[in-house]
């Protein structure tokens, strides 16, 4: 049930939000889910994805492949993972887009950013 009369429910007024958004939105939006071992770690279910991150993927084609974080490619709300690529007809080799929902985070890029982000205060 609808309890707060700012938030919309309308599917086409949702769609379109999520459609249009902005870089920085969708930078929350794309936010991966952490291994058990981080969960533990930093108390956080997820976080928002980056490149350098290391990932596992558990859904698709390519479950259970593991690489290195490439891209993280907003504009078409996937990622670029190392060693997950695929041949095109005239032979070069394309990385291929997974969208950040399907993968697990097996280790963190920290900077001092996140590690504000990450530590409890």
């Amino acid at each position: 049930m609808k309890r707060n009369p700012r938030v919309t429910s309308s599917r086409r007024k949702c769609r379109k939000a999520h459609f249009t958004a902005p870089s920085s939105v969708r930078r929350v939006l794309m936010s991966a889910g952490l291994s058990t071992e981080l969960r533990h770690k930093y108390n956080v279910r997820s976080i928002p994805i980056r490149k350098d991150d290391e990932v596992q993927v558990v859904r698709g084609t390519y479950k259970g492949r593991e690489g290195k974080v490439v891209q993280v490619y907003r504009r078409r709300w996937v990622i670029h993972v190392e060693r997950i690529t695929r041949e095109k007809v005239n032979g070069s080799t394309v990385n291929v887009g997974i969208h950040p929902s399907k993968v697990i985070v097996t280790k963190l890029k920290l900077d001092k950013d996140r590690k504000a982000l990450l530590d409890p205060q």
